[in-house]
């Protein structure tokens, strides 16, 4: 069982939510390890049509778990302590010389391992933030795709207050979200700003009265679930958010052909095309964990350029 989530599965939706209530939901190594476990399990899931992310208590997640201090960062001085299974103990990374090896993998940012896993998921992820969400409680909700705030979130990229650099990828999420101009006005000030800045400028879809912020992302999960083939969507979710890094529209046109060739052999667009003509619900039967594409993933082929 996990220790600091829940998990929860009901018409087709996989809910997330971070349970540290008393800590706010500060984030940590189990925190890290259990919501990478629960973005495999949605995708081995084929029941799993949507994600939903939340928090429990009054915040979505405070940041880092501040306990340890000014050792919170300092992952050498910690090392007995950060190093988690699995993983290269931190000592490995660092030479007889006192060189580091900044390629090494103890080396790697935690919420930067989470945000890898949420962008490389292949089913939709709504974030449903009640609360305030600051450091890696803000970066972590960036590779989600639709975002849904409560009147009483909080939101800051406040590293720079820390001492520390923005983490979680955030450095390329950020700026495509919401611009290059107010990425680096919040990751410079660091300051904390409220639900509404944050529709403003982008980063959140809509910001809902506390009672009506579940019942929002529950309705818009389900509009996903009920409608749409999985396999398309998969391939349209990873279609979007890998376009976001290529440099000219054929990249765009060489993926689409792939994807309309290939789709539209498959039974799930006979169905969905049958349904429309025949004015009823479509029952898609392709899954995504037999019935991806052979090209995919085309990033990871050499043969896609």
């Amino acid at each position: 069982m996990p220790e600091t989530l829940t998990i929860d599965v009901a018409d087709r939706v996989l809910t997330i939510t971070l349970n540290r209530p008393e800590a706010l939901n500060a984030f940590n190594a189990p925190m890290m390890r259990e919501l990478i476990a629960a973005f495999d399990r949605a995708d081995a899931d084929d029941e799993v049509r949507a994600v939903i992310v939340t928090g429990a208590g009054r915040a979505f997640c405070a940041g880092a778990d501040l306990s340890q201090g000014g050792k919170t960062f300092d992952f050498e001085a910690r090392a007995g302590e950060a190093d988690e299974p699995g993983r290269p103990a931190v000592g490995e990374a660092i030479g007889a010389d006192g060189r580091i090896d900044w390629s090494h993998d103890a080396v790697r940012d935690g919420g930067g391992r989470v945000t890898l896993r949420i962008f490389s998921c292949l089913k939709p992820v709504i974030a449903a933030i009640n609360g305030p969400a600051v450091g890696i409680g803000a970066t972590m909700l960036l590779p989600m795709d639709i975002r849904l705030a409560s009147e009483n979130a909080r939101f800051g990229f406040v590293f720079a207050r820390r001492g520390i650099v923005p983490e979680a990828c955030s450095s390329w999420f950020l700026p495509r979200v919401v611009g290059i101009n107010r990425a680096l006005e919040w990751t410079m000030s660091g300051r904390v700003f409220p639900a509404a800045e944050a529709r403003e400028a982008g980063l959140v879809r809509d910001v809902l009265a506390p009672e009506a912020l579940l019942p929002a992302a529950r309705a818009l999960a389900r509009e996903i679930a009920e409608n749409t083939a999985p396999v398309a969507v998969a391939l349209t979710r990873q279609m979007m958010w890998r376009m976001l890094g290529q440099p000219h529209p054929m990249m765009a046109h060489r993926v689409d052909s792939r994807g309309i060739f290939s789709r539209g052999r498959s039974a799930d667009v006979r169905e969905g095309v049958t349904a429309f003509l025949e004015k009823r619900p479509p029952r898609f039967t392709d899954r995504v964990t037999d019935a991806m594409p052979e090209w995919f993933p085309w990033w990871q082929d050499p043969r896609y350029e």
